[in-house]
């Protein structure tokens, strides 16, 4: 295998080429990002870099010397505009880039409000790249008022920025509560009371009928009939895999670029990792929106790419920093059927998932504890039962051990 080309400039394709470096692949290696900017942690743009906190300079995975030293030519600011498999290219920005193999590390893309409702105003901003978070951090400003649009887990952080630089916040979800396509009904009213006590107004049931203003947006029609006056608005509706380039291409499209165990793609040369990418999953077909995620997967397709023929087996969990309070999440609760709590110390709670006996995931509030045991049983394989983990006598760690 001469030369590997990546394409996405984020997580998983800044991960996979380092990956290939470090197992030895002494080939050309060329990884394309469409943004100017070298590959950067996401996840701060919607916390500590909103907030002022993080200089620009510490949101990138490396500088740019590891790329040299390793013979990794990155191409920013550049797309890549079309895949022909029978010559195996790449064409990128006019020019022809042939690949003995191809990672499709492509991500995801943020849900939009249609320009029918206002959504192409000035001031209506969603929160995925660095240049969007850039463009909304002057109208930030101590009292202005600003509508997020979305109850999941984007939406609660942007609210949460917000709220504590000083704004006026409201936040609408369209769904009867908060978290509802991903957390139980209790650790939705744990974050509701959380941005309660915070100032953020939350209106729940509530779905955004148009934005109003001519050019840039002054105000918002609700569909509980409340017109409101805003300044901003940060969108947080979800995202969806970028697949568009994969599609095109004729590759096999199934809730993302369909992958096997491996990560191989319908397209013996072809792979895929990360948001993009759908794979295997106890019988039926999982796509994981995770930094973690985009690591493990980039990493073991590199490997596969190697010849290592492993399966990826993915290990889920998730996080997320609202004020004071850090979520750290284990396993998926797809299929739970109750869900019991366990107070910690100092105001710490975790939230444990079962289907019947068996534990599914783990949601825990300031108790890394929690979250560290639950990781652990939920990857061994061991259920304990419901009413052990909700007595405080417990001993967390013992239950490893059993």
């Amino acid at each position: 295998m001469k030369h590997v080309v990546v394409i996405g400039g984020g997580q998983a394709g800044a991960s996979l080429v380092a990956k290939l470096r470090a197992l030895g692949h002494d080939g050309e290696i060329t990884l394309i990002c469409d943004e100017p900017a070298l590959p950067y942690q996401r996840p701060p743009l919607s916390k500590k870099y909103l907030l002022g906190e993080m200089e620009v300079e510490r949101l990138f995975l490396r500088p740019k010397s590891f790329y040299d030293e390793n013979r990794i030519t990155v191409l920013t600011g550049t797309a890549a505009q079309a895949i022909d498999r029978a010559e195996r290219t790449v064409t990128v920005d006019g020019k022809t880039l042939r690949y003995d193999q191809l990672a499709l590390c492509t991500g995801s893309v943020p849900r939009q409000l249609p320009a029918a409702i206002g959504g192409g105003l000035a001031g209506v901003h969603v929160v995925r790249t660095l240049a969007d978070v850039d463009g909304m951090v002057p109208e930030l400003t101590p009292g202005g008022r600003v509508l997020v649009v979305g109850g999941g887990y984007i939406g609660l952080e942007a609210a949460a920025v917000c709220a504590g630089l000083g704004l006026k916040v409201t936040l609408i979800e369209a769904a009867p509560r908060i978290l509802q396509r991903v957390a139980a009904p209790v650790t939705s009213d744990y974050f509701r009371a959380l941005h309660l006590a915070h100032g953020v107004e939350i209106r729940e049931g509530t779905g955004l009928v148009r934005l109003l203003g001519t050019e840039r947006v002054t105000g918002a029609v609700l569909a509980d009939g409340v017109e409101m006056q805003v300044d901003a608005v940060i969108v947080g509706i979800g995202i969806t895999p970028a697949t568009a380039l994969a599609e095109a291409a004729g590759l096999v499209i199934d809730n993302g670029i369909r992958t096997d165990e491996y990560g191989r793609t319908s397209d013996p040369y072809i792979w895929a990792a990360g948001d993009c990418a759908s794979l295997p999953w106890k019988g039926g077909r999982l796509r994981l929106e995770s930094v973690q995620n985009a690591i493990d997967q980039a990493e073991a397709v590199a490997a596969n790419m190697l010849g290592a023929n492993a399966p990826y087996v993915p290990q889920p969990w998730f996080w997320s920093d609202q004020y004071d309070v850090k979520l750290q999440i284990a396993g998926l609760n797809t299929g739970y059927d109750h869900v019991v709590v366990r107070d910690g110390a100092d105001g710490a709670v975790s939230h444990w998932y079962y289907a019947g006996q068996t534990l599914l995931a783990v949601d825990a509030m300031n108790d890394p504890r929690a979250y560290m045991v639950g990781k652990r049983l939920i990857e061994m394989g061991k259920s304990p039962a419901p009413t052990v983990v909700m007595d405080p006598a417990t001993d967390l760690k013992a239950l490893l051990r059993a």
